[in-house]
């Protein structure tokens, strides 16, 4: 009878103990489920606020003439919403930034994962890490006080404010982004793949180039995404280095604004709340979000179609 009741004794409290743990779990389960709410909430109220205040501005702006007009001057007294300038603008210097950062990314990443040995990978990632921790404002006083005299020794009629001393400057910074997250997708292949090849016959670099990279392209693609997103989204150096001058041009020699920089300059003050020059920054800010979501789909769609592939 005693040995019965330390049994049943014995079965309660493991049913407790499991009950408590089962809590734990859930309290550990509500807590993630929060935080990962925070970001999308973050999302959505950012949505929210954009399309709200962009709405207020397209009552007064056409959206036809806000897509086709060929100047921007809302600070002006002839005002003109022509977002095609703010646009160009990012185009030029994206352009320039990612013709720096995906080619010296992308042979960094096979350096590392493909030739380095470990003692030198675990100094220099650390080390080409550290440019994405600068702040961009110094980036952008680097472009002005030191890319562009130096590029003007070559070409003397560059002007102080342009394009492509920015740019340069700001491919510089997104080397980080493509050359780790392309290494990481590149080291992620199989070894077997590597030792296939190398049974066949293939050099190192054989291996890396007709292997290795074929087999991390959805990775690859997705630092590239990556970077584009960065270079639209860039503020600092362009509004230090490019001169936010609203100019419908694409020639990286001339200074221009874009839609980053336009929103820096608005969002200074001179401009009263509520008025049809401070919401432009709205749809100026949702353009720019419209943007950036296109080419993380066109990410998840490379993704997707190249994994698929390999």
């Amino acid at each position: 009878m005693e040995q019965r009741l330390t049994g049943a004794a014995r079965l309660a409290e493991l049913a407790q103990i499991k009950a408590a743990r089962k809590r734990k779990d859930k309290l550990i389960e509500l807590i993630l489920l929060l935080a990962a709410c925070v970001s999308v909430f973050t999302t959505l109220g950012i949505v929210y606020v954009l399309v709200k205040e962009s709405l207020v501005f397209f009552t007064h702006v056409p959206l036809w003439d806000f897509l086709t007009d060929s100047q921007w001057t809302p600070l002006f007294e002839d005002t003109h919403f022509g977002i095609a300038v703010l646009l160009a603008g990012t185009l030029s210097s994206s352009g320039v930034a990612l013709l720096v950062a995906i080619p010296l990314g992308t042979i960094i990443a096979i350096y590392l994962s493909e030739f380095a040995n470990h003692t030198v990978r675990e100094v220099l990632k650390p080390i080409l890490e550290l440019l994405s921790g600068v702040p961009t404002i110094i980036y952008g006083y680097f472009a002005l006080l030191f890319i562009t005299p130096m590029i003007q020794k070559i070409y003397p009629d560059l002007p102080t404010f342009n394009i492509l001393s920015a740019g340069l400057v700001m491919g510089i910074m997104i080397i980080p982004y493509v050359s780790s997250l392309s290494e990481d997708a590149m080291r992620a292949v199989p070894m077997s793949l590597r030792e296939g090849a190398y049974a066949m016959g293939s050099t190192r670099f054989q291996t890396a180039m007709r292997v290795v990279v074929p087999a991390s392209i959805s990775g690859i693609a997705s630092a590239y995404i990556l970077g584009i997103s960065r270079a639209v989204g860039e503020t600092m150096i362009l509004a230090v280095a490019a001169g936010m001058q609203p100019n419908l041009t694409l020639n990286p020699l001339e200074p221009a604004a874009t839609v980053t920089s336009f929103i820096v300059q608005v969002a200074l003050g001179d401009l009263p709340h509520g008025s049809i020059g401070y919401q432009t920054i709205f749809a100026a800010g949702l353009t720019l979000l419209i943007i950036t979501l296109l080419f993380n789909l066109l990410g998840h769609w490379m993704r997707r179609r190249f994994r698929e592939a390999y």
